[in-house]
């Protein structure tokens, strides 16, 4: 839109313009507290109102762990369709290209979950030196710093292992507050001179799964939620989708002019832009 995003307070104003919509998790429903007040009854009006809604995220984790831990904070499952993550494109892919000899995977995980590589082929390294590919499915930049990760990188950088990076979100959000991300720890990856597949938004890959899911639904009547402008905002651009910018997570502080300039950077502005996501 050239004249920038259209304000609206509520989802009300624009429920009956779009039949289905992508509802990013962290920052537009929840935070790393706990649900945001009011997402949780936002969703259930949506469904109710008839609308497909897929929550769209850069989790690691697949869509199962997911929807578990959403439900457990207090969220209806009845009121979204699907819960596509990055780790579930990611594990489907692996699924599909796991023929051959058994390779070694040094996989990047929170809290030790290995629910990225359940069920694949795949036997687990804890070194770089003779991993045969690095999975990237989270970070615990809350309790590492960078540096252990490049220690932990290195030795595969060097010899070119390839990386696929299943969560690209560079920030994420923690009881504590802001860390580095997954993507963060990407970025250093091809830094130290290894190459990265990149699976969620903004990359092509999970768009194309959910509008796989959604059918036949008119692209024009499908609708893009989140709160980062170079993942949510951007990946709904390039998939040729409408978008709403959601104010909360890691944009709460950003100033009318700094969030100019990130649609400036990224290339991309979203239709509507929201305070909070509430009814």
């Amino acid at each position: 839109m050239t004249d920038g995003p259209q304000a609206i307070s509520g989802m009300r104003e624009v429920s009956e313009r779009f039949d289905a919509f992508l509802v990013d998790q962290f920052g537009v429903l929840r935070d790393g507290r706990g649900p945001y007040p009011g997402a949780a009854e936002t969703l259930v009006r949506l469904k109710q109102a008839g609308k497909k809604i897929i929550i769209l995220s850069n989790s690691g984790k697949r869509s199962a762990e997911n929807d578990h831990r959403l439900a457990a904070l207090g969220f209806d499952p009845q009121s979204w369709d699907w819960f596509l993550t990055s780790g579930e494109v990611a594990w489907r892919i692996l699924s599909a290209e796991s023929r051959g000899a058994r390779r070694k995977c040094l996989l990047i995980s929170r809290d030790g979950d290995t629910s990225p590589l359940d069920g694949l082929d795949l036997q687990r390294t804890a070194s770089g030196e003779d991993a045969d590919f690095v999975m990237l499915a989270a970070s615990e930049g809350d309790v590492h710093p960078l540096s252990y990760y490049e220690a932990l990188l290195a030795p595969a950088a060097r010899r070119n292992v390839p990386c696929l990076c299943t969560n690209p979100d560079k920030i994420m959000l923690t009881r504590q507050g802001t860390a580095f991300g997954a993507g963060r720890i990407a970025e250093l990856y091809e830094e130290l001179g290894g190459g990265v597949r990149w699976i969620g938004k903004p990359f092509p890959d999970i768009y194309a799964t959910a509008l796989d899911f959604l059918g036949s639904t008119d692209p024009d009547r499908i609708c893009c939620i989140g709160d980062s402008i170079e993942h949510d905002i951007g990946g709904g651009a390039a998939a040729g989708l409408s978008s709403i910018l959601v104010t909360t997570g890691i944009l709460a502080t950003a100033t009318d002019e700094k969030r100019r300039a990130l649609f400036a950077e990224h290339g991309a502005t979203p239709d509507f832009i929201l305070p909070k996501f509430v009814w």
